[in-house]
């Protein structure tokens, strides 16, 4: 069996493509504000939240658990709309090697867009399970956020 993963989910919304990656770009840190699911967010190091250098620390909920991670940017692909984050610290390394969680948003033809997130992960053994938690954590947020990007 094979420690690497990858697992993906789109989801429509309403709120354009344009305004989606604009918060995760360059307003990140209004996320805690916007998502029943994250309790908080600070910048653990560094002094811009979308620098490459700086890392974040989240407090969030995954399967009914508050569970807190670091995270930092990867790369960030504007003309695709598309952002690569890394999550580490305590609770992630116990179970992965690497958890890299995609952001991406695409536009819709008839207005609108589709969020698209990915993790790509590689598990330390075979007795951890693929982080699927976080999928449906990111598909509640994204509902809690496409409201308010509505009214925006």
């Amino acid at each position: 069996m094979t420690l690497l993963g990858k697992i993906s989910t789109e989801i429509g919304v309403h709120a354009t493509a344009e305004k989606w990656y604009n918060l995760f770009a360059t307003q990140l840190h209004h996320v805690q504000n916007l998502a029943d699911r994250v309790h908080g967010t600070k910048l653990h190091h560094g002094e811009d939240w979308h620098h490459n250098e700086s890392i974040k620390h989240w407090t969030y909920v995954i399967d009914g658990k508050v569970t807190t991670c670091h995270e930092s940017i990867e790369s960030v692909d504007e003309a695709n709309k598309t952002i690569y984050y890394k999550l580490f610290g305590e609770e992630i390394d116990q179970k992965f090697k690497v958890f890299r969680l995609i952001f991406q948003a695409i536009d819709k033809e008839n207005g609108g867009a589709i969020i698209k997130w990915s993790i790509e992960y590689e598990r330390v053994d075979e007795e951890i399970e693929p982080p699927y938690g976080y999928i449906e954590y990111v598909h509640k947020c994204t509902s809690d956020i496409d409201g308010h990007l509505l009214k925006a």
